[in-house]
């Protein structure tokens, strides 16, 4: 796994991680951990910064803000919002991020370096080390000499701002007509606590919802759907009418499960959804060369039940 700073193309099961590490401070010694996060999220990382201090913060972790270029932006001690005491550093690193466009700063220990690395070299955490580490791991990536840990950084700005979950944009009528209508859809997303949200909101649009945590898992869901279909006789959208997928997943990412599906005889019609944190302008044509249908960021998840009801009424009466 080498330095990179070639732009990735789309649809190559490709990544590029900053690696960051946070030194714990233990009765009798430090431990370094090694954490990671995609190069989509990062908008830079520099020193630390001259901070105000922010009255009645909602998490003793956010340590106040600061000025970049006239935006303010939070700074949120990464070691606290762990539970781990971060040990006194010469030069810690601040990594600036945007993401569900949204500009947040993690306190880092320290910086190492870029990797670019597939996702396939990117593990689902198991069930179990999931539930230890509170669901705040998506991936693990191992090296000879240590683990990289990849954060669940969505779901730590959303459990600082608990009160940014998105309204729903379906009228009752429609959800009554999705409802009768019986639209399955197949939700792929690596965080659990995206994947419980985004079904929530489509269940209570109406919608029937199947979900898998990768597009490893959600391609394989997909094959025996296909052979079902065929074997009974029936067409596909008798089991699943819609994809909506997240981008960034171990495995087999969004692009990649897309471009998959679009390139199959018999799952080409299916209607993908992109939907993910790291929707941009700037990252907006990805998607489009694998063949996404719709790209709807995690911001505006309020807009993606009507979006999917949309594609889905254009495709059955065209």
């Amino acid at each position: 796994m080498s330095e990179t700073n070639i732009l990735l193309e789309s649809g190559t099961n490709e990544l590029e991680i900053v690696e960051f590490f946070l030194d714990d401070e233990r009765p009798n010694s430090t431990y370094r951990g090694f954490y990671g996060i995609n190069v989509a999220k990062v908008l830079e990382i520099i020193q630390m910064p001259e901070l105000t201090e922010m009255p009645d913060v909602a998490h003793e972790s956010v340590m106040g803000a600061f000025n970049l270029r006239n935006e303010i932006i939070p700074l949120i001690d990464l070691a606290n919002w762990l539970g781990k005491t971060r040990a006194p550093s010469e030069a810690p690193k601040v990594i600036v991020t945007e993401f569900n466009r949204t500009k947040s700063a993690f306190l880092v220990s320290g910086v190492t370096r870029i990797h670019r690395i597939n996702w396939k070299e990117v593990e689902a955490p198991t069930n179990y080390v999931s539930s230890l580490t509170a669901h705040s791991i998506t991936g693990v990536v191992k090296f000879t000499d240590r683990i990289i840990f990849i954060l669940d950084m969505e779901k730590i700005c959303m459990e600082l701002n608990p009160g940014a979950t998105p309204a729903n944009e379906v009228t009752e009528a429609v959800k009554e007509q999705i409802s009768n209508e019986e639209h399955r859809v197949l939700l792929v997303d690596d965080s659990s606590m995206a994947r419980k949200m985004i079904a929530n909101i489509l269940s209570e649009s109406g919608f029937k919802v199947h979900a898998e945590e990768n597009g490893d898992h959600a391609w394989q869901y997909l094959q025996s759907i296909k052979a079902k279909a065929e074997n009974e006789r029936q067409p596909l959208t008798n089991y699943v009418n819609a994809v909506i997928s997240d981008i960034e997943m171990p495995a087999m990412d969004g692009h990649s499960l897309t471009r998959a599906i679009k390139d199959d005889t018999l799952l080409k019609d299916l209607p993908v959804i992109l939907c993910s944190s790291i929707i941009t302008e700037t990252l907006h044509h990805k998607g489009i060369a694998v063949g996404a249908d719709d790209q709807v960021s995690k911001a505006e998840l309020g807009e993606l039940a009507p979006r999917v009801y949309k594609l889905l009424k254009t495709d059955i009466e065209g």
